[in-house]
């Protein structure tokens, strides 16, 4: 460094100005803690954060030593207080592997934050593009002016980042504090820690990529397979954490969200879109056209996307939906069932016409479709396609069958019991298949369900119970319609039978949601 002026010549001023110039983070810890050199204090003092910018490919990471966490949680009181979070917000959170190693106890603390992945769901599941990756750190920043709180990307993490904020009704998450980075200084949970268990580090992305990630390779014990998003945290440990190692919560139980304007949504849109296969089939199979199907489809559909942007946390800013349809297939859905209420009002203008009503229904069912992928893109094993497709599908049909064969037996009676008979069909096959998935489940301790199993019996049995009585009197009513002479005076029966199914599929759809476990890293005991 080139002082301000010849050794002979300078003034106090230089000499301030010269030790400011060669003093960095705070005189070098305090010029190495001179008062307590016996601790060895100054041999581990290190820089946490990288000194030059990440280079094309690469991207800053966190890096974590779990030999250093003692679980004092400063990480996260100093995250909640830098950057202002809500009472009970929380981007950084701190749990705990528990097991068994050498016969002896295993205890570890786990700090986690955003893994600000190479290949992010949120980013990817966004229907309005409030995520974007930054092309030179590879941060992954969420845009608050762009998101609508629609909380698709909370279901879409496998590691429970992003968090809905009531009170500003949108989503927020980790930015690594990149304000701070940008100008040289750490992040406040790396700068917090009293041990320098959390640094940041660059790492390649094409090293930590998706496609580079063995199969079946977690952060840690129970965390989500990585080769979904390809997280770039790295957690560091000189003592090898035992495969049989859970999270300090894992056998706790605890019911998700509801999300009740989505299940109203479901079920509307399913109704509709089964009043349409219906009306199309019945035209086609009978030459018979009942008006009023094309109408109660366009209305329950209406009503369904109606219910759900109340959903949003700022729904007059849902006409951004389709910005993400190259990636989201929330995105999709909304522009599926977008054109399917075109072609509703179509067919409810033209019902007689054999052509539009063949094509509403398939662009209906594409549309429920969209909607199935919705849940299945989240990869959690409740939603898989293989449950979510026949479940939808299946209501779908008994929605379609039950309460266009309500409509009928007014209009045309005698042709009732050729919709409520495929609904009694359809009813008594999707209620047996999920009850014997259930069960089968609820006694398969290697069954991916199991969890959800146990949580709907335990949690959820008063449900469970509600669906089996709904069951049993929609089944009875059925058969009454089915073999007995249909009369006006029965009509009633159809009424309540409708009723009831939709009632049933509600209850459904609620446990679809609160009995469908989010993964989430390692948490505590007392979650």
């Amino acid at each position: 460094m080139t002082d301000l002026a010849p050794s002979d010549t300078r003034t106090l001023i230089d000499e301030l100005l010269a030790e400011q110039r060669s003093l960095t983070a705070v005189d070098q810890f305090a010029r190495a803690h001179p008062r307590h050199n016996s601790f060895g204090l100054g041999q581990n003092y290190r820089n946490l954060i990288p000194l030059a910018k990440p280079r094309d490919g690469e991207q800053y990471a966190f890096v974590v030593e779990l030999d250093k966490c003692s679980g004092c949680k400063a990480c996260v009181a100093a995250c909640h207080s830098m950057n202002g979070l809500d009472e009970n917000e929380m981007w950084r959170s701190v749990g705990s592997l528990h097991g068994e190693r050498n016969n002896k106890p295993f205890q570890q603390t786990v700090t986690t934050a955003c893994h600000h992945c190479v290949d992010p769901a949120c980013l990817n599941g966004c229907p309005v593009l409030a995520y974007e990756k930054d092309s030179v750190t590879g941060i992954v920043l969420h845009l608050d002016d762009q998101c609508i709180g629609c909380q698709y990307c909370v279901m879409k993490c496998p590691y429970d980042v992003p968090k809905y904020s009531v009170k500003r009704g949108i989503v927020r998450k980790c930015d690594m504090c990149h304000g701070r980075l940008a100008v040289g200084e750490a992040p406040a949970c790396v700068q917090s820690c009293p041990t320098e268990a959390i640094r940041i580090e660059i790492v390649n992305q094409s090293v930590t990529s998706y496609s580079a990630v063995a199969a079946g390779a977690t952060l840690v014990p129970g965390a989500f397979p990585s080769n979904y998003t390809a997280p770039t945290t790295r957690y560091l440990s000189t003592k090898q954490i035992p495969a049989t190692a859970r999270s300090a919560n894992d056998s706790a139980l605890r019911l998700e969200a509801a999300h009740w304007p989505l299940a109203i949504m479901l079920v509307l849109t399913q109704l509709a879109g089964g009043l349409s296969v219906v009306h199309a089939a019945f035209q086609l199979a009978t030459g018979v056209t009942v008006r009023s199907m094309p109408w109660a489809a366009m209305i329950f559909l209406l009503a369904g996307l109606t219910a759900s942007t109340t959903h949003l946390g700022r729904p007059l800013k849902a006409w951004r939906a389709f910005l993400g349809w190259r990636e989201s297939w929330m995105s999709r859905e909304i522009i599926g069932f977008s054109i399917y209420a075109g072609f509703a009002a179509l067919s409810a203008w033209r019902p007689d016409s054999l052509i539009i009503s063949i094509v509403t229904a398939f662009v209906g069912l594409g549309a429920i479709g969209c909607s199935a992928m919705i849940y299945a893109d989240t990869r959690r094993p409740t939603w898989a396609a293989s449950v979510v497709f026949p479940k939808f599908l299946g209501a779908t049909l008994l929605l379609g069958t039950t309460i266009g064969g309500m409509l009928t037996a007014f209009s045309a009676p005698k042709l009732m019991p050729a919709l409520i008979t495929p609904s009694a069909i359809t009813r008594v096959a999707l209620f047996s298949w999920e009850m014997t998935k259930l069960f089968r489940a609820r006694h398969n301790p290697k069954s991916p369900l199991q969890r959800s199993a146990r949580t709907e019996l335990k949690l959820l049995g008063h449900v469970l119970v509600a669906r089996g009585f709904l069951f049993a009197l929609a089944t009875a009513l059925s058969m009454l319609a089915i073999f007995v002479k249909p009369q006006i005076g029965f009509n009633w029966a159809i009424v309540v039978l409708a009723a009831i199914t939709v009632a049933s599929q509600l209850l459904e759809k609620h446990v679809f949601f609160a009995a469908c476990p989010a993964p989430r890293m390692p948490g505590r005991i007392e979650e």
